[in-house]
């Protein structure tokens, strides 16, 4: 993300924190946002509201005041996330798209680790940012990536049942009344139809197979207009189907894996930079079984892809709604977008102080998290904007043309 604005660049940040100013409609949240959004972008190891107030106050004596705004700004402040966000985010569609489109949605969650009891939403909780169960909050976001660039655009703060059903800790929390409990994947189903309901340019869904194994999920998705292809676990059951439609008995997507080994091709996705990042694919087109109120005979068939990856003893397996005609390359290409969300994740939290918020209110939370996705969303817009378009468009290098 490590960008040197020039002196145009000054200019255009300058620009993007009065738009944003237009959005908040005050002048002191003009000034607050503008304050904090520099602290989060400028140098410090700590990017929380009282190191930002001392290195913005060449005075030591207004230091504590400018922290109180900040702090007032971040935690109590009555302004809309979800316009904030959107600003951000056609802001920085407009370079993001100019030499290719958008063609994934990426949703994933990461952990905020925390010390104590009292931040909110804070439990003992799986966060594969630990890679264990840790002391932490989880945030679900939603990206939008094209073939380069990946673009996060929304967050949830995941709020446990041990949050959302104690009254004590709502009010510590100033939780509002109507934030309930929401599962991950209810989370997640939100921030997809907010984002079309902005008309956010359309990608395919890609997902782990934490939301990938939730029917509800998969059918959601396809209610919006939405292509998919996500994780499943091995054990899901599954109908295989023929060219001609019938179907093969019940069987696990583990055993297909079993079966299709020696058939899968080699597929290149991407020229790494020690290496070309290649495995071993196989697919096969097939009904999950599961039961969703669905009758067997009108659910959709998908295409089960399983990946062998070289060093790994198990396969990993995917569904995807993508059509007929997407070739196997294609395919391969779009499901290994998702990966780079953590390269995401860790470019917010090591530079712009995504996991830094040390409040404990809900509010708070979402106003510093919208505060990180607009430095984002300016830095990839320039990024964006200085990328040479030459090779925009090139083949990346692969052994598999042949259509799925």
């Amino acid at each position: 993300m490590q960008y040197k604005l020039t002196s145009e660049g000054e200019r255009r940040l300058a620009d993007f924190v009065q738009g944003v100013g237009g959005v908040l409609a005050n002048k002191k949240r003009r000034e607050s946002f503008a304050c904090y959004a520099m602290g989060l972008l400028g140098d410090g190891d700590r990017k929380s509201t009282e190191p930002i107030a001392a290195r913005a106050c060449p005075d030591p004596e207004e230091v504590d005041a400018l922290h109180q705004r900040l702090l007032h700004f971040i935690g109590k402040a009555d302004w809309s996330d979800v316009d904030v966000r959107q600003y951000a985010t056609r802001y920085a569609l407009t370079p993001m798209t100019k030499h290719e489109a958008v063609d994934s949605w990426i949703i994933d969650d990461t952990g905020f680790l925390k010390q104590g009891t009292h931040s909110v939403g804070v439990q003992r909780q799986y966060t594969g940012s630990a890679g264990k169960i840790a002391n932490c909050q989880i945030g679900v976001s939603l990206c939008v990536a094209t073939s380069r660039e990946q673009l996060p655009i929304d967050f949830e703060l995941y709020l446990p049942k041990s949050w959302a059903e104690d009254p004590a800790r709502r009010l510590e929390a100033h939780i509002p009344k109507e934030v309930q409990f929401k599962t991950k994947i209810e989370l997640a189903i939100d921030m997809l139809r907010r984002a079309i309901k902005a008309n956010i340019p359309r990608g395919v869904l890609l997902a782990d197979s934490f939301y990938g194994d939730v029917a509800a999920f998969r059918r959601e998705a396809r209610k919006l207009g939405l292509d998919y292809a996500v994780g499943v676990s091995s054990n899901i059951a599954v109908w295989q189907v023929d060219k001609l439609g019938n179907r093969s008995d019940r069987i696990a997507v583990e055993e297909i894996a079993a079966e299709t080994r020696r058939t899968s091709r080699m597929v290149t996705w991407r020229e790494g930079t020690k290496r070309a990042l290649s495995a071993r694919f196989a697919m096969r087109r097939v009904v999950p079984c599961h039961y969703d109120g669905v009758p067997a005979s009108k659910r959709e068939a998908v295409w089960l892809v399983i990946e062998w990856e070289e060093g790994k003893k198990e396969p990993v397996h995917y569904f995807s709604s993508l059509p007929l005609e997407t070739t196997r390359k294609q395919l391969v290409r779009i499901i290994k977008q998702r990966w780079r969300t953590e390269q995401a994740y860790q470019e917010m939290k090591g530079e712009l102080g995504l996991d830094h918020f040390e409040g404990r209110l809900f509010r708070g939370w979402h106003h510093h998290v919208s505060v990180v996705l607009c430095c984002y969303a300016f830095v990839l817009a320039e990024k964006s904007g200085a990328f040479s378009p030459s090779g925009a468009g090139e083949a990346l290098d692969g052994s598999e043309q042949d259509a799925a």
